[in-house]
Parts: structure tokens; C-alpha cells; sequence
């Protein structure tokens, strides 16, 4: 028997939506059959999570967070996984309140980095996400160096996440822009761009670009996938 899969979704509904949909269909494709896990969504209402982190109130998003992981356990969730890089800021007080093991992205993300043998990426998020050392802080105790883009690129690529890519909305001008933020990370020397925020997967691709991208929703989905299998 599978294990049972939570999702903490809601920030944005697209990128649960993806989580969703990954996990189905990756099934799908390597089993040939539709017997996937079943799979628990608690959405949360999106804005206050919009405006909390802006308010510097980390404490609000742990406690909403932390409820919201304990109705996924509640409603009978083997595991959970908190659908969105930027609130992984609070992933530990989140896995503290709840019984169930919480499946971290950055772990996940980690790994994969490792196992491309890269050293040194790019990342392209939310504000928070880009200048808090969470992310950074993390993936340096793995021995990987992580490179931002400089203060207009960091303010346009949280712009269009927030006014756009959370709405649905994916504009040319807007992919151009990001594959040029992009190559100039690979100018100072990222082997590879993490695309830390769940969303922007849906606006750019590895066929935009000349670098390897670590789409942060397929990574973290699939060992969502692969631990509700037991698979390592």
C-alpha cells in the first residue's frame, strides 16, 4: 500500500496545480497505469501569505502553516510536503508541529544538484526567497555556492512571479527578460539556474536556454512521488 501524500498547496494555486498534476501523470508514465497514491490537497487562502512575509511577520506564516500541516495529518496524510519554495523559510518549525515527516524541497533540491556534480548555481525567485540566507544557507551545508541576480533583476523576477505567473499570466517579454537574467548568471559562473519558485517552470524552459535548470516543482514532486512508493 502507498503511502498517503499532503500537499500544502494554495501559494499560488498554479504551482499545486503542477504538484498535482506531476505526481499523476509521472505515475502514469512510469507504471502505464493510473494507480498513483492518493493525495490530500489543503489549500490555503493565498493572501495572507502575500502579506506577512512583506510585514517581516514569519511567525504568522509558521503558525498558519503549522495548522495547516497538522489538518493534513489530521485528514490522514502519511507525509506532507509544503507546495512552494518561499515558505520553506519556516520548514522546520512546520515539521515540529506536526507527527508526520515533512519532505523538504531544499533536500530534495540538493540532491539533485549533487548528482549533476555542479558546485555553483544560479537562483532565480521571489524576493524573499533570493535574499533571505535560508535558501543559500542550506544548500551551502551540501557544498554548494549559490549566485542571485543584482538588485533590478532580483525586483523584475519577483515582480512578474507576484503580478503575473501567481495569476495565470505568461508574457514573451517577460520569458526574454528571465532568459537574459539567466545568461548573465551563467556569465559570472553558474553551472546550472535553480528556478526556486514554483511557477516560474511554467513561464521558462531548458529550451530557452544554453544551461541546465533545476525545476524546483518536478524535483520536489517526483521524490514526493518516489517516497509515498517507497523507492529511494
Amino acid at each position: 500500500m502507498y503511502k498517503r501524500i499532503g500537499i500544502l498547496g494554495g501559494m499560488s494555486p498554479e504551482s499545486t496545480i503542477a504538484y498535482y498534476e506531476y505526481i499523476t501523470r509521472r505515475y502514469t508514465e512510469r507504471f502505464g497505469n493510473y494507480g498513483y497514491p492518493e493525495i490530500i490537497i489543503y489549500s490555503v487562502s493565498f493572501q495572507p501569505y502575500v502579506n506577512w512575509p512583506e510585514q517581516g511577520r514569519w511567525d504568522l506564516v509558521a503558525r498558519g502553516l503549522s495548522e495547516a500541516a497538522r489538518r493534513l495529518e489530521a485528514a490522514g496524510a502519511d507525509f506532507a510536503l509544503i507546495a512552494t519554495n518561499t515558505m520553506h523559510k519556516v520548514f522546520d518549525e512546520v515539521q515540529a508541529a506536526v507527527s508526520i515527516p515533512m519532505l523538504s524541497l531544499l533536500d530534495a533540491l540538493a540532491d539533485a544538484i549533487q548528482e549533476r556534480g555542479m558546485r555553483t548555481v544560479g537562483l532565480l525567485g521571489t524576493a524573499f526567497t533570493m535574499e533571505d540566507p535560508f535558501y543559500r544557507d542550506k544548500l551551502a551545508e551540501k557544498g554548494i555556492t549559490v549566485l542571485v541576480p543584482d538588485a533590478e533583476d532580483r525586483r523584475y523576477v519577483h515582480d512578474v512571479i507576484y503580478h503575473e505567473l501567481t495569476a495565470g499570466v505568461f508574457r514573451d517579454e517577460s520569458r526574454a527578460r528571465y532568459v537574459e537574467i539567466i545568461r548573465r548568471l551563467a556569465d559570472r559562473g553558474a553551472e546550472g539556474v535553480i528556478l526556486g519558485c514554483t511557477e516560474i517552470p511554467l513561464l521558462v524552459s531548458e529550451t530557452d536556454v544554453n544551461i541546465p535548470l533545476f525545476d524546483t516543482t518536478a524535483i520536489h514532486a517526483e521524490a514526493a512521488l518516489n517516497y509515498a512508493l517507497g523507492v529511494n
